[in-house]
């Protein structure tokens, strides 16, 4: 099963590295030519020991000549290997461009389902670590295995030239040198696939800890993370020891293995030697074959073992990228072009398990412009209907509909561009103010983005930062609060204004004052526009249209809020839960 896996990911590898066969065959020629330089060097070396055959007797006007050769056939061996070094680099860190291209392009299709049951830190661990461990075991490949490979046939083939019984005896050992690196090579496949699954444990937990320092330190968890930490690095440190034993004994095994074919080489030259058969500097040659013969079977064997952790790499990168994306839109998908913000949910019912429901039989009507509020306690799914309104997630059954249309027969991208969503958790990209707050509205310009920025309360801070709206904030924006850093997530959507909004717990990380700022600003900007706004501060929502109570994934409730406080039913309760006078 494992070689099966290990083969089919050598087959995606290959395809990837067709694209660029022409480098790869101009690799070939150039390790061919270097190959052939470097083996014709012994036979200049034995014709120059022949020339000089006693004190005395030696010719060195043609060792000069052999000398001056040898020096061109280096300069044209350096700069072969030179070229054939930059053809493997080429090829490497271009399939290694693909991969991750391709890698990241399927983060964008994925469905959130699944970046929600796996960790952020794993998933970078395959798309960084991976493709870096994978892209040194592929240009270790490019550079040791062509070379050596056909340095083992050129040898053989030189050496059969000159002597064909002592060649024999080198051929009739090898064997012994490529079953011990088979048997090498089987065993550490499946320590490197296990050392990899570890290191990207390590890091999402590492990440992990890093966003959730503060927690960490606040609830005195350190001993307990540290402990956590030790268990997982203690497992990637048996996992790497016992990967790098067995890929560190098989250097050492294929050199005792060359050595007895040296040996070998030694005695049989001799005694043809002895015999008259063979010259001393063909027996020189000989041995120098011998060597540059035994040599490559090294590198292979360091090469095959560092292959098999560059395929275990690959194995998890492909995995990631044959994940299955995300449902496409249909065929005749619909654009959706300034909907009136008509919005119906009729008999929804979803699972995030299957066996475990969350929501079931929803219905909602919602009227051009009205105010939704959406209440209850924690995990009723107020957030879980904001994703299937914006089509995160798709329904198990029933139909969500904008203007009288089923999201599902609309393009997503059309969809979610008439939605502006400002989050509990905020998110800013590397760059400036003004990009982030344009984020939405590629283009705007700057008097536009002040607008907004002075709209969403946020223009004070940011005139007192730096450089103003060109002040450049990290990744995280680290150097901002979290209040700041909503504000200007709020002035994002009043940047865009799309005729649709969802507000989930907006205003959640902003104080009393602004907060009340704020929320005249937002009254302003859902004026005639369609609004859903997800609260557990009650006191944010008592202008709404209309506030569905939700209850285990139930509407139980639905009205304006005096009408709810006067039936005295589960909204009263939760709003004099938050009022009551103590």
């Amino acid at each position: 099963m494992k070689e099966k896996a290990q083969k089919g990911t050598l087959k995606k590898v290959l395809r990837y590295i067709k694209k660029y066969r022409l480098f790869v065959a101009l690799s070939l020629v150039l390790a061919a030519v270097t190959v052939a330089g470097t083996l014709y060097i012994p036979i200049l070396t034995g014709r120059a020991v022949d020339l000089i055959v006693s004190p005395g007797q030696v010719d060195f006007p043609g060792i000069f000549r052999l000398l001056l050769q040898a020096g061109i056939v280096i300069g044209i061996a350096a700069f072969a290997q030179w070229v054939m070094n930059l053809c493997n680099n080429h090829v490497t860190y271009r399939v290694v461009r693909d991969i991750r291209s391709e890698a990241f392009c399927k983060l964008q299709s994925l469905p959130l389902s699944y970046l929600d049951a796996h960790p952020t830190g794993e998933v970078v661990s395959r798309v960084i670590a991976d493709v870096d461990q994978f892209a040194d075991g592929l240009l270790m490949g490019f550079t040791q295995l062509f070379s050596g490979i056909i340095t083992i046939l050129g040898t053989l083939l030189f050496m059969l030239s000159v002597n064909v019984a002592i060649t024999l005896v080198v051929v009739l050992i090898t064997p012994v040198s490529l079953l011990v690196a088979a048997f090498i090579a089987k065993r550490t496949y499946t320590m490197f696939h296990q050392q990899s699954l570890v290191r990207g444990e390590q890091t999402g937990f590492i990440e992990e800890m890093i966003e959730g320092q503060r927690v960490v330190q606040a609830f005195g968890q350190e001993e307990k993370a540290q402990k956590r930490f030790d268990e997982i690095n203690a497992r990637l440190q048996g996992c790497s020891l016992r990967a790098i034993f067995f890929s560190s004994i098989t250097n050492p095994s294929t050199r005792f293995v060359n050595s007895l074919v040296y040996t070998g080489v030694g005695v049989a030259g001799a005694l043809s030697v002895i015999g008259g058969g063979l010259t001393v500097g063909m027996l020189s040659c000989f041995l120098s074959y011998a060597n540059q013969y035994t040599k490559p079977f090294n590198e292979i064997s360091g090469v095959v073992t560092e292959l098999q952790n560059a395929l275990a790499c690959a194995g998890r990168v492909f995995a990631l990228i044959e994940e299955k994306p995300q449902q496409p839109d249909p065929v005749n998908a619909r654009t959706l072009v300034d909907p009136d913000g008509r919005v119906q949910a009729e008999n929804v019912s979803f699972s995030y398990r299957r066996g475990q429901p969350l929501i079931e039989n929803f219905s909602l009507q919602v009227k051009p412009g009205q105010r939704v509020a959406l209440v209850g306690p924690t995990g009723c799914g107020k957030t879980t209907i904001i994703n299937l309104l914006m089509r995160f997630y798709d329904v198990d059954s029933g139909a969500i509909s904008v203007d009288g249309e089923d999201i599902r027969l609309l393009t997503r991208k059309s969809l979610r561009k008439n939605y502006g969503m400002v989050l509990q958790e905020t998110w800013l990209k590397r760059g400036t103010i003004a990009e982030n707050i344009s984020y939405g509205k590629p283009g705007a310009a700057r008097e536009e983005i002040v607008e907004a920025a002075k709209a969403a309360h946020a223009h004070s801070f940011i005139k007192r930062l730096p450089k103003g709206y060109d002040t450049i904030i990290g990744e995280g924006a680290e150097n901002l609060s979290q209040g700041q850093k909503q504000l200007l997530c709020i002035a994002r959507v009043m940047l865009s204004l799309p005729p649709m909004l969802i507000l989930d717990e907006a205003t959640s990380s902003i104080d009393t004052r602004t907060e009340s700022r704020i929320q005249r600003a937002f009254q302003k900007m859902m004026q005639g526009r369609t609004s859903f706004i997800v609260a557990h501060r009650l006191s944010t929502i008592r202008d709404a249209d209309v506030i569905l109570v939700m209850r285990d994934g139930r509407v139980v409730e639905q009205g304006s809020h005096e009408e709810l406080l006067q039936k005295g039913g589960f909204y009263a309760e939760l709003y004099n839960s938050q009022f009551a006078k103590t």
